[in-house]
């Protein structure tokens, strides 16, 4: 039995060699191939990563000394270098070259800073907090503009339930209402802050001494009258 049980096994070996020959025979180039291709695709994912990495490395680099212009007072070389960045950098990069630029840009034309914030509001290949990030940011360089309504629209767009940048938006429409003198909606503002549970607690203080003066309202100043000089002493 044990003579038969080796027979078997003997033969069933000899049959998968003569199977895997044939095989091998029939389908050898189509094997060899994609033993290439899948080794080509190994080495060129590994590569692509190595090139990743030290572009992302030199966008750090380019970022690091774009930065260190401007701190350093030189606004038109750090203009250029962010400019340069967010042309050629890394896609994180790019983005945040993009809102450095139009920060510094801010400092000596608020105008076309706004602008600028307006074309990353309007990226579609941004994400929606990024997005919301750049209305605001332009909302809050209008909002002293002559006509502030624009400013005023976007940030009421920002100060829904769910949006990401609310509490911001809705001190400073609070602020600008407070400003104007309309007390019954700068207190609705303050009261929609004080009534979120995730309103950070700082702003929750700042809230109180808002909501003092929205209770106080208008406080009229009235000019000091002299005061009546004595008569003089009656003399003898």
């Amino acid at each position: 039995m044990a003579e038969n049980n080796e027979f078997f096994r003997e033969v069933e070996e000899d049959y998968r060699r003569d199977q895997i020959a044939a095989i091998w025979k029939r389908y050898s180039a189509l094997i060899i191939a994609a033993a290439v291709l899948l080794t080509a695709g190994v080495g060129g994912w590994r590569y692509w990563q190595h090139a990743q990495r030290e572009r992302a490395e030199q966008a750090s680099e380019q970022f690091d000394k774009a930065t260190k212009l401007a701190a350093d007072g030189n606004s038109a070389e750090a203009e250029r270098a962010f400019q340069s960045l967010s042309a050629d950098g890394t896609g994180g990069y790019r983005i945040l070259a993009r809102f450095r630029a139009a920060a510094d840009l801010s400092k000596r034309d608020a105008a076309a800073a706004a602008t600028e914030y307006d074309k990353l509001a309007a990226d579609t290949a941004l994400g929606d907090g990024l997005r919301d990030l750049a209305r605001l940011r332009a909302a809050l360089i209008r909002i002293d503009a002559a006509d502030p309504a624009p400013a005023l629209t976007s940030l009421q767009g920002l100060a829904t339930p769910t949006g990401t940048f609310r509490h911001t938006a809705r001190e400073m429409l609070g602020l600008a209402a407070l400003k104007k003198g309309e007390y019954e909606a700068a207190g609705r503002w303050f009261d929609q802050i004080a009534g979120d549970a995730e309103t950070p607690q700082s702003l929750r203080q700042r809230v109180e001494v808002y909501e003092a003066l929205v209770s106080g309202g208008t406080v009229t100043v009235t000019e000091a009258k002299p005061e009546l000089a004595a008569p003089p002493p009656m003399t003898r």
